[in-house]
């Protein structure tokens, strides 16, 4: 082998093994972010806003101080990161509902907006608990104006959805029926059976029909 070659060689190998360190180092701060949001939940779950402590996060979570202010800054940013995660997931969810329902053939936009909040009315029951800590009101300062920006763009996404008119109306229509949902799903998460949450879904999916036909 000539010096040229065993020098790419040697460059080949150095490459693969910073891009396999890169990668490793990767998913074990991915790992540890997770592992402090899940130690998050359960205390903050557990003691509310408020009363949970930063001490309890790292415990539960096998981590370090020093991690949890590296990743996330404070307990009041770990509590929105919590909250951010919560409802990509729900946007997630109800995204892959609805397209799901597409493929199937459903081109209704009110059925294709039951679809979607069906599935978000199911994650929110699974994580009630979790729904109960953000609209109970022991929050961090800030959050209620993080809560109506994300409502503004659900307002955007369910126009788009329900293919409403731009004018006022419209607008209007969309955005009480989001707050239906909103509303209907905070009481799903305050209910004591599924079957009286399941009255909940059944009485929004009424209240949204009577709106958009």
């Amino acid at each position: 082998m000539s010096l040229s070659a065993k020098g790419a060689s040697l460059v080949r190998k150095t490459s693969n093994a910073a891009v396999h360190a890169g990668s490793w180092q990767w998913t074990r701060t991915a790992a540890t972010r997770r592992n402090l949001l899940d130690a998050a939940r359960d205390v903050f779950c557990e003691h509310g806003f408020t009363d949970a402590s930063v001490s309890d996060v790292v415990a539960r979570s096998g981590s370090s101080v020093g991690s949890l202010y590296h990743h996330f800054g404070g307990k009041t940013e770990l509590f929105l990161a919590l909250w951010d995660d919560y409802q990509n997931e729900h946007e997630r969810l109800v995204a892959a509902a609805v397209a799901k329902a597409r493929k199937s053939g459903e081109n209704d936009p009110l059925a294709l907006f039951n679809v979607g909040s069906r599935s978000y009315f199911d994650y929110t029951w699974k994580h009630r608990d979790l729904e109960r800590v953000f609209i109970e009101g022991d929050t961090p300062p800030g959050f209620e104006v993080l809560r109506r920006e994300r409502g503004r763009e659900w307002v955007r996404q369910n126009s788009v959805l329900l293919g409403a008119s731009d004018d006022t109306l419209g607008k209007l229509t969309v955005a009480v029926i989001t707050d239906i949902v909103t509303l209907a799903g905070n009481e799903v998460a305050l209910s004591s059976s599924k079957r009286e949450a399941d009255d909940v879904v059944e009485a929004a999916a009424v209240l949204v029909g009577r709106l958009v036909r």
